[in-house]
């Protein structure tokens, strides 16, 4: 039998050590710039506009007046809240998709709060109640999966996203119940007298919310870096088995690193209601516990990191909505552009992570 040289060809993806952030921004960097080549042949041959008049439309959209810039940074803050709430959850590998109902249950006794009490308490003492309830109330409706997870091992990714259905639903019942008029919502909440609304200060309008945002965020970093239990959770996330070995308590971790995530997601609903919009209805989570999971994720559950991208993120948000307006472009085109640059930046976790090893060689084949 005759044996015969024959080429081959292989293709390997093997895993890499730990990227520095270093190497980690660099590969992200490259992935934002390949975006924006892609998203320019898009933008030049199918909508037949100039890619930079396009670019520079989202600037402005962002960052074009000082009003523009601080719905911006007030954006940004309540995303990075929300992904910052994620955090210790994620880290534990305990995978919180609830967040949009832990910010509805926050909102929702914010709201009934300054529904009841905002005339009749004063101010600053009925924001530091509504802080404290908004959070008791989001670790609350996170402690029932929590709990499922700790004493069953239940799917907590199922557990918590139907958690959502049932804050919404519930919202919906108390919007009803106080809508006087049967339009389905209850309005601005004491638009004459402000009560329980953040007030300025340092005469800016969100300047309350910058710095709860702020202290969180801090906060969170502490916790899961410098704390006993925030230790703990990272060790319940590597590996359960040998967390029990360590002698390390299992379900109350998960049930109070899970709990501590909806807190922070309720005290995002006060913030939301209290702060920002001054009403409740089943839209103000607005889907921003969802595009806190990518958040989360891409900064690898780094508070700090979630910043900058949260900005990123919100800046397309509002870029891809000022392109809608200057060019008279449908949401989906706008859409489009937004869509590739993400595709890009999740792309680009991929090769943080891998490399693909393509070999040619040559190999005896039986003729």
């Amino acid at each position: 039998m005759e044996k015969h040289a024959k080429k081959g060809f292989s293709l390997h993806v093997i895993k890499k050590d730990e990227p520095s952030l270093v190497v980690r921004s660099i590969t992200v960097a490259i992935a934002i710039v390949a975006a924006l080549l892609v998203s320019a042949i898009f933008i030049f041959f199918v909508t037949k506009l100039d890619p930079i008049s396009v670019y520079t439309s989202m600037f402005k959209g962002a960052f074009g007046t000082a009003r523009r810039s601080w719905i911006t940074i007030r954006d940004t803050c309540l995303l990075l809240m929300i992904s910052v709430s994620l955090a210790p959850a994620f880290r534990m590998r305990f995978w919180n998709c609830g967040a949009e109902g832990q910010i509805l249950i926050g909102g929702l006794t914010t709201a009934a709060l300054m529904i009841y009490y905002g005339d009749k308490v004063n101010t600053w003492l009925l924001l530091l109640i509504m802080m404290a309830v908004s959070a008791l109330a989001g670790a609350l409706w996170a402690f029932l999966p929590a709990w499922f997870k700790a004493k069953y091992d239940t799917n907590e990714t199922l557990f918590t996203l139907m958690m959502n259905y049932v804050a919404i639903q519930l919202v919906e019942f108390f919007v009803d119940f106080w809508d006087k008029k049967q339009s389905h919502s209850v309005g601005i909440i004491n638009m004459n007298t402000a009560g329980g609304w953040f007030p300025k200060i340092f005469g800016q309008q969100y300047g309350i919310n910058i710095l709860i945002v702020l202290a969180v965020t801090i906060f969170v970093y502490i916790y899961m870096h410098y704390s006993k239990h925030g230790y703990e959770g990272a060790v319940v996330g590597e590996s359960i088995a040998t967390a029990k070995y360590a002698g390390i308590n299992v379900p109350k971790v998960i049930r109070n690193n899970v709990m501590i995530s909806g807190a922070i997601a309720g005290l995002a609903g006060f913030v939301e209601v209290s702060g920002i919009s001054h009403t409740i209805s089943k839209q103000t989570a607005g889907g921003r516990g969802f595009t806190a999971i990518i958040v989360c994720w891409l900064a690898k559950f780094e508070p700090f990191a979630m910043a900058l991208i949260s900005l990123f993120i919100v800046f397309l948000s509002k870029g891809a909505s000022q392109i809608s307006s200057d060019f008279g472009l449908n949401e989906y085109a706008s859409n489009i552009i937004t869509g590739i640059i993400l595709f890009f930046i999740l792309s680009s976790e991929f090769f943080n992570n891998y490399k693909v090893v393509v070999s040619f060689g040559r190999k005896e084949a039986d003729a």
